[in-house]
């Protein structure tokens, strides 16, 4: 599997860009701000990629920013999960205040296709399986990613050594709570971990080290 990946300039959102293999086509993973198109190119060149889709983890900005001009300009679908979707349009809906009133006058729209995700969904894209795990606590609609058993794309919701704010707007930190417990307490040790922000880890480590997780047991 290729995984490469690059830091947005504002807010340091890790964009991932995962294929099967040099020359293969691609799927982009959060975008973020501002217009993130060239630095996508520069991997996508590096690497003889084609991107045949982009998938946003929740919907704030920092993850969504690019994606329009990513999904429009190289004419592919954008995946989200259905409560973070009003986002794409008005982001200020998953915003505090004094971010929001920072857009005022900025236009956003949604890209012209978008597919909505709904948890424990199946999907393949690029010789690669998805599984959806709808997480919510960062926001409503925040979605983790299990790919092909090696991977999971955990957004803002697992970091290492930490978790995803719950304070912003539709955040919950009960919805937090069970999302440690009943989704991710429960996914397999050996699971390489790329999240929204920071250092890969594995699910393993921060079983063992991850004070949001030392502390919790799994609950059917």
């Amino acid at each position: 599997m290729l995984i490469a990946s690059f830091q947005a300039p504002m807010f340091s959102t890790n964009c991932w860009v995962i294929a099967t293999q040099t020359g293969a086509e691609c799927v982009v993973i959060d975008p973020g701000m501002p217009d993130v198109s060239h630095q996508l190119l520069g991997i996508l060149d590096e690497f003889k990629l084609k991107p045949v889709a982009v998938i946003a983890t929740h919907g704030h900005l920092d993850h969504t920013y690019s994606i329009r001009p990513i999904a429009d300009g190289y004419d592919i679908p954008t995946y989200i999960h259905s409560q973070d979707r009003m986002a794409l349009a008005c982001p200020e809906k998953l915003l505090s205040s004094e971010f929001a009133a920072t857009l005022v006058g900025m236009e956003f729209g949604e890209p012209k296709d978008v597919r909505e995700l709904r948890n424990a969904q199946l999907f393949d894209l690029v010789g690669l399986s998805f599984t959806t795990i709808h997480a919510p606590g960062h926001t409503a609609g925040s979605l983790m990613f299990e790919v092909s058993n090696e991977l999971l794309i955990s957004g803002d919701v697992l970091f290492a050594g930490t978790i995803g704010r719950t304070d912003s707007p539709t955040g919950s930190a009960k919805d937090m709570q069970e999302t440690l417990r009943k989704k991710v307490l429960p996914l397999a040790d050996h699971l390489r971990v790329l999240p929204g922000h920071g250092p890969e880890t594995t699910i393993a480590r921060e079983r063992k080290e991850n004070p949001y997780l030392k502390s919790l047991k799994v609950r059917s």
